[in-house]
């Protein structure tokens, strides 16, 4: 099975841009559909961008529109979650996801990295 270990998160001001990363070890990442989840406190977890084996990205509109960048680069087994303009409203624990089939329903998480972003 594959472990996840996110990196990246910390706390920025509204507008500040962050890169998450999301390092895959004990599979190639090649083998799966990454995914990019979020929890606020006091909130359930929601899924915010994935991207295929194909590169094909797809992204929850409602909450990022457009601010958020996700990549892979299977040389480096990592994925990468890029947020421009970040809003108060974006902070929460992000949580990088795999799964063979579905990321929906991902089989595998890492532990999470906070976001945390003030006005």
């Amino acid at each position: 099975q594959v472990q996840l270990v996110e990196s990246g998160g910390g706390s920025v001001q509204a507008g500040a841009s962050l890169r998450l990363s999301c390092a895959a070890s004990g599979r190639a990442l090649s083998d799966y559909i990454m995914g990019w989840f979020r929890q606020a406190s006091g909130k359930e977890r929601e899924f915010v961008t994935s991207v295929t084996r194909s590169r094909i990205v797809t992204y929850d509109r409602d909450s990022v529109n457009a601010r958020f960048t996700t990549s892979r680069d299977n040389a480096k087994n990592t994925v990468y979650l890029q947020m421009d303009s970040l809003k108060p409203e974006d902070t929460a624990v992000y949580y990088c996801a795999a799964d063979p089939d579905h990321i929906d329903s991902p089989r595998y998480w890492g532990q999470g990295t906070q976001v945390t972003v003030s006005a």
